[in-house]
């Protein structure tokens, strides 16, 4: 049984176990009625099942698996931001040439490996370009905020996200065809620090964040969460090029750019009045709602990898 058989039995094991406890809390406590809390719970599980079963198919496929889905993901996570953002009828061109050029170009970039170009794309070339493209239309109603909002769309969901596939391009001495293991890590580590965050912060969490922005993020929570996810990615050494020290320190660094993910996030949303990005993922919201960590932790967990264990 190769590696990445081994993490993913896990994967479904512990998704198994899940099911089971929700289940038993299903017929023991509600007694198959409805129970808002027990329902959310179900919900969640079954929405991390048919993820997790994505992400698998994906690594299937190997590199062209996982840039598939992740640009299918950009796609909808593009959607999400752009249906909550103020545009006339002058941003038309523009937004096309962000679905229908931007995005496909630089997963397309990733694909062929042209780092010096996919790093630069979108933050140099897209935020240039944009303005000019919607400035041309003459109409500067709003004009700075609209061209914004389209360009830190682009920014979060389609260049900070195309990090993840962009893993399987690195050449690290001695992990060769092992690279998309490294997507597994981030992946994992981040989301349970989510999870890890969301539960200590229910059993001791007394002291909000930012309660403004997110009153379900409290200091407790935010440290054991961020703690044990550590814990976590230093138990997942093995699959990954780094040593346990290493595995702690570059997944301490991946989950607190995750927990400033989500409260930027929340921010926006709050900006736009609205709870959730979009309803796609029972019990998740949208697809931002689920990778808001994921998008502001790839960039740098990238450039750790790339910088710190590639020639």
């Amino acid at each position: 049984m190769n590696t990445t058989t081994q993490l993913f039995t896990g994967v479904f094991a512990v998704l198994l176990f899940a099911s089971s406890i929700a289940w038993g809390l299903r017929f023991w406590i509600a007694k198959g009625r409805p129970h808002s809390v027990i329902d959310n719970l179900v919900d969640r599980i079954n929405a991390w099942w048919v993820m997790v079963g994505l992400v698998a198919l994906a690594f299937a496929f190997g590199k062209t698996g996982v840039i598939i889905l992740f640009g299918l993901l950009s796609l909808l996570a593009l959607r999400e931001f752009v249906t909550l953002t103020y545009t006339r009828r002058s941003d038309y061109l523009a937004l096309a040439m962000v679905f229908y050029v931007a995005l496909p170009m630089q997963y397309a970039l990733i694909w062929i490996e042209w780092y010096g170009l996919y790093s630069i794309f979108i933050p140099v070339y897209g935020f240039l370009f944009l303005p000019i493209i919607t400035a041309l239309r003459a109409d500067t109603t709003r004009f700075l905020g609209r061209i914004a909002q389209v360009q830190w769309a682009l920014m979060l969901a389609v260049f900070c996200l195309s990090h993840v596939p962009a893993l399987v391009t690195l050449s690290i001495p001695g992990f060769e065809g092992r690279e998309i293991l490294l997507i597994a890590f981030l992946v994992i580590v981040v989301q349970s620090s989510d999870v890890l965050q969301y539960i200590w912060g229910k059993l001791l969490g007394k002291h909000k964040v930012a309660p403004s922005l997110s009153p379900s993020k409290t200091w407790e929570g935010l440290v054991g969460g961020v703690l044990s996810a550590t814990a976590l990615g230093a138990g997942l050494w093995w699959i990954t090029p780094f040593t346990p020290l290493q595995a702690a320190g570059i997944a301490f660094a991946i989950n607190l750019m995750g927990f400033f993910g989500g409260l930027v996030m929340s921010a926006i949303k709050r900006d736009h009045g609205v709870k959730d990005w979009g309803h796609l993922i029972a019990g998740h919201g949208g697809v931002l709602d689920r990778l808001d960590s994921v998008i502001f932790s790839a960039p740098i967990f990238f450039h750790i990898v790339r910088y710190g264990f590639t020639p």
